[in-house]
């Protein structure tokens, strides 16, 4: 058998800030790379070299590339740093490398790691490695967050042999010990101690804020917003999931990154978003440029994996892991997108239930990711998104909620969009029923959010990683039951459609915090961006950086006001169950109260300032429809004040939404109508788009 080299570092496990199981990844000044420790799992050693299967000298880490660093003693950029990546799965019941597939175990979404190489020493198998009960895995933490509290039933990690080692001279230890110590205390080291922050962002599928919708997450309120800081002015500028999750990646309007619905010919994840946006999201410049580890786990956008736009293999620029789910929100029965392989899940709950696949595919992440590197996690649950699956010990829970009877709920919408005035009022008791039901439904499924996010915690809290870690909860859009006689859905213009939850907690962030800025969820790209170093003057984004409010920093200059913006689906033909409405209807209720139509094409422009609580909003209708609403008032916008509202004002808001409607970049951040710097230029109406005229249409947007 062969006998160790003599290194310059003392045997045993031993790790220096910088370097892994590869090699150094920051220390182009050592001799030698520092050896593996015995416990490092198969996959951190990259795809072309074999795991030291006979002794330290089998397969030589790899150097740092030196050509970048010479004269200065710098570490590569991130970009050239090697990727860790989890193993890939198969599908269901294939084995990859002679490991069990990810999804064979007890609990939803395990990823299993391959087996541990062991050193070979006398009377180890001829195969070199630790032999099949190296996969077994026993971690007390994985089966205490098992659906049902089942154990994964796998048995637990055998202790490796430990190979021989020969004897090393003291000069070669004094030498390791040196070089370590002017390792950790020289500047460049101090520096490496220093991690840039992790970052969580937790994304929930059509979740309210002003109906109760946080109510049942108790868990995330004392985990995230008691130890943070709460938003009570979050908004999306559409209130829809593709055009909304689209801004979150991009930190875009509607306008600027094309997006705006839920269909392909609305550029929901359609080849041109693939080719002109996709590049150049907030991840893929984490990854590119910040040497992030970056993992994806969850629904993507609503026509993710169509056929006409790649299918599942498309795997997003800016993903060290991707686990997506294919098209839109559902709970049993869909299929992921694992790094590109499709794995079809059934209806078992134990291992295919959505949430509970994402919430222990994250666990793996934070078990098996790099050390060496900072990571950001984007988890989108399906949550709660109908068709409102509740996990089975959570079905009978909240069994005498009902929608909230507020001042709007049930009642006609007069001086509103036709839209909204075709709604039968009152709604037939089936209608109450009904959205009573799916009121408490959504409720049930946000039950097992609430747990994802307490495992979550609990984990980077386990690993000494919670407290240099942000951690984002938000959610797509808003959602309404009932308001204005509406039975249930999104994508109109008033508060309970458009304001989201959004708590955060972190490094530098005090706890128990509220802030009324008005924010949006363009904002989360830039600020992310901001966490982890990168100058956001290279960026096209529109939204703003809340790392100054997070870290609650005095006179900050913010907005006063945002845009919204949204195109009305609809289709030529009448709805078939509601012929007499006419083309162009479409989400149709069978007692005919329709949530869309081609001509729902709208923009707002949203003021929150010391003076004003107002929403002013246009329709690219026949009628050139106007609702304006005095919020302060009229909380619930009840009563449309478009005709009775002072001339000057309205002209105002009018020109302030023109120039919104047009703006790109810097030039969305100007001053609002109600603030002291605020002036009328018409040049930045037209600067980055051409003339556009006052009614914007379809090909516009």
């Amino acid at each position: 058998m062969a006998t160790e080299p003599d290194w310059p570092w003392p045997p045993g496990p031993y790790q220096l800030p910088g370097c892994d199981c590869r090699g150094c990844l920051e220390c182009p000044a050592l001799p030698v790379p520092p050896l593996c420790s015995p416990s490092a799992p198969a996959f951190w050693f990259s795809p072309t070299q074999e795991p030291l299967g006979t002794s330290r000298g089998t397969a030589r880490p790899r150097r740092c590339p030196t050509s970048r660093h010479e004269g200065n003693g710098a570490g590569p950029t991130p970009r050239a740093r090697p990727r860790h990546r989890l193993p890939r799965g198969r599908g269901r019941g294939q084995t990859e490398g002679g490991v069990a597939s990810p999804l064979r175990g007890g609990r939803p979404g395990h990823v299993t790691p391959p087996p541990v190489p062991a050193r070979r020493s006398p009377g180890s198998y001829a195969g070199g490695g630790a032999g099949p009960r190296a996969a077994a895995r026993g971690s007390a933490l994985r089966r205490a967050s098992s659906p049902r509290g089942e154990s994964s039933g796998t048995g637990s990690l055998r202790p490796l042999a430990r190979p021989r080692r020969s004897a090393m001279s003291p000069a070669a230890v004094a030498r390791g010990l040196a070089l370590a110590a002017l390792l950790v205390l020289s500047p460049a080291g101090a520096a490496r101690q220093a991690r840039r922050p992790n970052v969580v962002l937790i994304l929930t599928d059509d979740q309210d804020v002003c109906l109760g919708g946080m109510t049942p997450l108790k868990k995330t309120n004392a985990l995230i917003a008691q130890m943070g800081i709460t938003f009570l002015n979050a908004y999306v500028p559409s209130a829809l999931c593709c055009p909304s999750r689209a801004s979150i990646l991009t930190g875009k309007y509607p306008h600027n990154h094309h997006v705006v619905n839920n269909t392909l010919e609305g550029n929901c994840s359609s080849k041109l978003w693939q080719k002109i946006q996709e590049p150049f999201t907030f991840p893929a410049l984490l990854k590119s440029m910040c040497g992030y580890q970056t993992f994806f786990a969850g629904k993507y956008l609503n026509e993710y994996g169509a056929e006409d736009a790649g299918g599942v293999g498309h795997v997003p620029p800016g993903w060290s892991f991707w686990y997506a789910l294919e098209k839109n929100s559902k709970y049993y029965n869909y299929t992921l997108s694992v790094n590109g392989k499709a794995r079809r899940h059934g209806e078992n709950y134990s291992v295919d239930y959505l949430t509970d696949v994402l919430a222990n595919m994250s666990l793996d992440f934070l078990e098996y990711k790099s050390n060496f590197e900072p990571f950001f996690m984007m988890i989108s649950t399906p949550a709660p998104h109908s068709p409102w699956t509740a996990a089975p010990q959570y079905t009978k829970s909240f069994q005498n909620v009902t929608a909230p009877r507020n001042s709007n709920f049930n009642i006609h919408g007069k001086n509103k969009h036709w839209l909204i005035r075709q709604a039968k009022t009152p709604m037939t008791n089936s209608s109450i029923q009904f959205l009573d039901n799916a009121y408490r439904k959504r409720w049930q499924t946000l039950l097992s959010v609430d747990d994802l996010i307490e495992k979550v915690v609990k984990k980077l809290e386990l690993n000494g990683e919670l407290d240099n870690t942000y951690i984002f909860y938000t959610s797509d859009n808003g959602y309404h039951t009932g308001q204005f006689s509406l039975p249930i859905d999104k994508r109109q213009l008033y508060e309970f459609d458009i304001k989201v939850p959004l708590l955060v907690r972190g490094p530098g962030i005090k706890p128990n915090q509220t802030n009324k800025m008005l924010v949006a969820n363009i904002d989360l790209g830039p600020t992310i961006l901001d966490i982890a170093g990168y100058d956001l003057n290279k960026t096209q984004m529109d939204g703003m950086s809340l790392l100054p409010l997070l870290r609650g920093d005095k006179n900050v200059t913010w907005r006063s006001d945002f845009l919204v913006e949204y195109q009305g689906e609809g289709y030529n033909g009448s709805d078939p169950t509601c012929p007499g409405l006419g083309p162009g209807v479409t989400h149709c209720f069978p007692d005919c109260v329709c949530e869309d139509s081609y001509n729902n094409t709208y923009a707002c422009v949203r003021t929150l300032s010391t003076s004003w609580d107002l929403q002013y909003c246009e329709f690219d209708d026949r009628e050139v429809f106007v609702e304006v609403y005095n919020l302060t008032a009229d909380p619930h916008q009840i009563n449309n004040i478009a005709k009775t509202i002072d001339q000057e004002i309205l002209e105002k808001m009018n020109y302030r939404l023109m120039m919104l409607q047009s703006c790109s970049g810097a030039t969305c951040r100007t001053p609002g109508v109600f603030d002291p710097g605020y002036r009328f230029d018409p040049r930045l109406m037209f600067s980055n788009h051409g003339v556009r005229a006052r009614r914007f249409s379809a090909r516009s947007l």
